[in-house]
């Protein structure tokens, strides 16, 4: 018969051994770390303690901002805010459209549900700087290939968002609804959409914050917006008009992410 004891000692052999292999994951994490730290150079301080001046003296130039074509910035503005908006509204329409078959349980065949997420893998893998890069070569200059840049971008991730809420709803309502002899697609409109449309709506919202911010980005490539105007101001060494430009672009994103959150109380209610 085992003793109170022995048990207790068992036990905590136990958890020894699983704290002991909690630490050496974690150490080997932290090693990982530290030679990556290495490979990009954060260890290379005579390379940062040189950079560091440089960095003040940029600082300095671009004091005090300057604003004198605040005026001009106005229509770039609304292109980039034009650009986030499109591009997540195309991600949210075709992001739910795969995200259906990507998911285990509303997928019609293996093969669909395959093709759904190896879309997606790739749609995720083509970061939206090359995505913009391809697209501009494609159609041109202008806000255009932002959009497509975005949209097709976002729905890897938003879509995977989606098919993963998809296959974590609850079974019950799903089976009372096939008991009660709806087809699949009634199914997945009454029984699925209402149980993931939370998630949706704050995915949507999370998405747009995300997708005005890489807008910006994509001013480095053609693809317009303010961020056009960002990379044009510092090509000319214009570091003052960029300070200004970054106030404007912080204002913005605050003004974006506000707005988001008040969308998401009122979407909940």
């Amino acid at each position: 018969m085992i003793s109170n004891t022995d048990k207790f000692e068992s036990l905590l052999r136990q958890q020894q051994r699983i704290w002991y292999n909690s630490l050496s994951k974690i150490l080997i994490i932290i090693g990982i770390i530290l030679i990556s730290f290495g490979v990009v150079g954060l260890f290379d301080g005579q390379r940062l303690s040189e950079g560091i001046p440089d960095l003040i003296d940029m600082i300095r130039e671009m004091l005090p901002p300057d604003f004198s074509r605040a005026l001009n910035w106005i229509k770039p503005l609304i292109d980039t805010m034009a650009m986030s908006i499109a591009g997540t509204g195309i991600a949210i329409v075709m992001s739910l459209f795969i995200a259906l078959g990507a998911a285990h349980n509303t997928t019609p065949h293996f093969s669909i549900y395959w093709l759904s997420r190896m879309i997606l893998n790739i749609a995720r893998a083509i970061p939206e700087l090359i995505l913009g890069i391809l697209f501009v070569a494609a159609v041109g200059f202008g806000t255009l290939p932002g959009v497509l840049a975005l949209g097709f971008h976002s729905v890897g991730m938003v879509g995977k968002f989606f098919a993963e809420s998809i296959e974590h709803t609850d079974k019950e309502p799903i089976e009372a609804a096939r008991a009660a002899g709806a087809n699949q697609l009634q199914i997945i409109f009454h029984s699925i959409i209402p149980q993931v449309l939370p998630q949706i709506l704050d995915v949507t919202c999370y998405r747009w914050e995300y997708n005005f911010r890489a807008s910006m980005v994509l001013g480095a490539v053609g693809a317009g917006g303010i961020g056009f105007e960002i990379i044009g101001a510092l090509r000319l060494l214009k570091y003052q008009e960029v300070s200004a430009l970054l106030l404007v672009v912080l204002m913005m994103v605050t003004l974006v992410d506000s707005f988001s959150n008040y969308l998401r109380q009122q979407l909940s209610e």
